[in-house]
């Protein structure tokens, strides 16, 4: 019961803090003032003011500057104050005095609240304590905050909240907008280290009639004007390699994709990917430009290529490479590769507690025995390759074992990164394959792909050898920027809808 009354004093208060901005806003509009300004010039930000003026000595002043932002602390309102000013670069100390502004302004500055935006006019000194600030001669209101943002010692905590008001997360809180700025030169990195390899970045389209290139539950549309179904992307992978086919070597998209599926710490139904093909290529190659990709990134946005994960050290410099048959063997003593039979393989799966679907062959429950038993355990950047034929159906079988793939996954803390293959390009085999996913749907399986009649066409045009790769941006940034949850690292995620 206390409770429920301590939150709706909270919300009283809050109301009357917001009417008393409004309250200001109309003496603004009194006064003659815009409280919604236009246009400012800015010629600083508070970096640029801090390189630029940051070895001056003494109170005297050292230049004029015209800068913009969000006031977030007040202090003082007799004769003088001063104040903070937060931009995209940091923030500056800001000072406020009647003898320099006059009468009339100054009293404008006693209209103003932490949260509202200004634009100011100031010559630049350094306080008897040290600080650099900028000594206020004009100021013009850009935007009157009308809420007020959370209390000033305790911040925006709660995780809900943040995610939900992205906008107020970036204001109180830096290091937010730290990590989005990570996350933003993590992309440019990439982009540019395929650049620079004579890769071309396309576009495919989001929506298409047919879900493929993954195992996973598509989200269904529907246009009007045509009517019919449509789903959103659950991959790339199909319209790149018809680029492949088409005669462009070398080509990656990175983008948006979608899948209806669970949410967790790790999973958002829509995440961002990057999927890259390259013609006379395989595997092996490509696991060398994902080691690139990565340890890129990590110089890059890090400095460095051990970065610290959730109190975890993890070195990208040289990943450790396996397969997946024995790195089950080294964990439970099985080898799932050496059963003639399903049923040799389901007794070594129970011998060691692993469980499995009626429907999976060997390679099903060998996949089910590295996920139940060692996936996890990876914490250090490794290729784990050798995936069964079973559950890859868009990887070429491996020349000297048709039980398994010319496949890698990339794992790094106990979590999947990066998946690339060398590409299926036989028609014959290709359309056997689906027709094998077809069945396994038919079965329930409903993350299994379907008939893709138009992608065997363009393979019987000729699909050269091709090697290639999908990375998780989103699972990349988080590693680089240390954040426990993938909706840390996307701006907007999928929330619940509640009611407002």
């Amino acid at each position: 019961m206390v409770k429920n009354q301590n939150a709706q004093n909270v919300q009283v208060d809050e109301n009357e803090l917001i009417k008393v901005r409004h309250n200001k806003l109309n003496s603004f509009i009194e006064k003659g003032v815009a409280p919604f300004g236009h246009r400012f010039d800015v010629t600083h930000h508070a970096a640029d003011i801090r390189k630029e003026f940051g070895e001056i000595e003494g109170e005297g002043d050292a230049g004029e500057v015209k800068i913009a932002g969000r006031i977030t602390a007040i202090r003082g309102h007799g004769k003088a104050a001063f104040a903070t000013i937060s931009d995209r670069s940091g923030s500056i100390q800001i000072y406020f005095k009647k003898d320099i502004l006059g009468e009339e302004k100054y009293s404008e500055f006693k209209l103003l609240d932490i949260g509202d935006i200004i634009g100011l006019r100031g010559q630049v000194f350094k306080t008897m304590r040290g600080e650099l600030t900028v000594r206020i001669e004009d100021f013009e209101i850009l935007s009157k905050s009308l809420r007020p943002l959370p209390e000033k010692f305790h911040g925006l905590k709660d995780v809900e909240v943040r995610y939900r008001q992205r906008y107020l997360d970036l204001i109180v809180n830096p290091e937010v907008r730290e990590t989005f700025m990570k996350r933003s030169k993590t992309l440019k990195s990439i982009r540019r280290y395929l650049d620079e390899r004579g890769f071309l970045e396309v576009e495919t389209p989001v929506l298409s009639t047919i879900a493929g290139g993954a195992a996973a539950r598509p989200f269904v549309t529907h246009h009007n004007a045509l009517d019919v179904d449509l789903y959103l992307r659950i991959a790339t992978e199909l319209n790149l390699k018809r680029l492949i086919v088409g005669g462009f070597e070398r080509v990656y998209e990175m983008g948006r994709v979608f899948r209806n599926e669970g949410m967790d710490n790790r999973h958002n139904p829509e995440f961002t990917s990057i999927e890259l093909y390259q013609a006379y290529a395989d595997y092996n190659d490509i696991i060398e430009i994902t080691a690139g990709i990565v340890k890129n990134a990590a110089l890059e946005v890090c400095g460095s290529t051990k970065v610290t994960y959730q109190g975890v050290e993890l070195d990208f410099e040289n990943p450790g490479r396996i397969s997946m048959n024995d790195a089950v063997k080294n964990e439970t003593g099985k080898d799932f590769l050496s059963c003639t039979t399903v049923e040799e393989a389901r007794n070594m799966a129970k011998e060691i507690g692993v469980e499995y679907e009626e429907r999976f062959g060997i390679g099903g429950i060998l996949n089910a025995a590295f996920e139940a038993k060692v996936e996890e355990k990876l914490i250090q950047p490794v290729f784990i390759t050798g995936h069964p034929t079973e559950i890859s159906p868009l990887a070429k079988k491996n020349p000297d074992d048709p039980r398994i793939t010319d496949r890698f996954e990339y794992f790094v803390y106990g979590r999947e990164l990066a998946n690339g293959f060398t590409e299926l390009n036989d028609p014959i085999d290709q359309k056997a394959r689906f027709e094998e996913q077809a069945a396994q749907r038919e079965a329930g399986d409903e993350e299994a792909h379907v008939m893709d009649t138009d992608f065997i066409r363009a393979l019987e045009y000729g699909l050269p050898p091709t090697g290639g790769l999908g990375i998780g941006i989103d699972r990349l940034v988080m590693f680089l920027t240390d954040a426990p949850s993938i909706r840390d690292v996307i701006l907007f995620p999928t929330m619940k809808v509640i009611a407002e």
